[in-house]
């Protein structure tokens, strides 16, 4: 692998991107456990695969954020069957992230978790208004799914949940949470940390006073500055030194 800090990978083979991947896969779900986006079993990143492109790895079910290792990811196919690893996929991974990842060639990676600023924003059933600059890294770039039915357990509703997702980085999930994607796992996974925030940020202030907006034009460029796929994997590095240094495990 050949890699300037300031710029993604490239690779020399299949195998060492596909471990590239898994390492930034179990990273993302330490980072995930240290902001305390776990909930019980709920919750559940995926990489898609470089060579089985409609497999993905994703975390074994009801295994804690902040155990998870390299060895522990297991690999599912576009069936829900896991072909690498002795443990079970939650079905609501599988179910979501599936018809997400069929949806969009795109997609590399996609996150959710039931993170608690996510959940109280979903709860409004309002997309996120361009309040920070942060934020607009989605201003007209996430979407809302106006429903919830239950555990997501059918294929039907993952089809609806990605249908609702559409070319977006993002859907705010009504009573549910929040889902991101990216072209990468660093990116889907910075995306779901900052979106958090913003909803946290957003809430905040509507319990102060009447936000001020970021006005049209103003809020379209700094999404071009801050909201494109190469700020989203570079602003997830500095995060993914950290983690890998304090908990260096996470690699085995």
């Amino acid at each position: 692998m050949e890699q300037n800090r300031l710029t993604p990978p490239t690779f020399e083979s299949v195998e060492e991107e596909r471990l590239h991947r898994k390492q930034r896969l179990a990273a993302a779900f330490r980072l995930f456990s240290r902001f305390g986006f776990d909930e019980g079993v709920a919750g559940h990143i995926t990489a898609r695969d470089p060579e089985l492109t409609d497999h993905f790895w994703v975390n074994p079910f009801a295994m804690h954020f902040g155990h998870i290792r390299v060895s522990d990811l297991i690999l599912v196919n576009d069936k829900g069957e896991v072909v690498e690893g002795d443990r079970p996929v939650n079905t609501a991974a599988f179910v979501i992230h599936s018809q997400v990842h069929a949806a969009r060639p795109d997609v590399m990676a996609a996150a959710h978790a039931h993170s608690t600023y996510g959940k109280t924003w979903s709860s409004l059933g309002r997309v996120l208004d361009p309040l920070t600059q942060d934020v607009c890294a989605f201003y007209n770039d996430h979407a809302l799914f106006d429903d919830y039915t239950g555990v997501v357990l059918d294929l039907e509703e993952g089809k609806r949940l990605a249908h609702a997702l559409g070319d977006s980085k993002a859907v705010i999930l009504r009573n549910h949470g929040l889902l991101t994607v990216g072209h990468s796992v660093d990116e889907a996974a910075f995306w779901f940390i900052t979106m958090e925030r913003s909803c946290q940020v957003q809430l905040m202030a509507e319990a102060a006073g009447k936000p001020v907006h970021i006005d049209k034009d103003q809020a379209e460029l700094t999404s071009s500055q801050v909201g494109n796929h190469f700020a989203g994997w570079l602003s997830f590095q500095p995060l993914y030194d950290r983690i890998v240094r304090e908990q260096p495990d996470l690699l085995d």
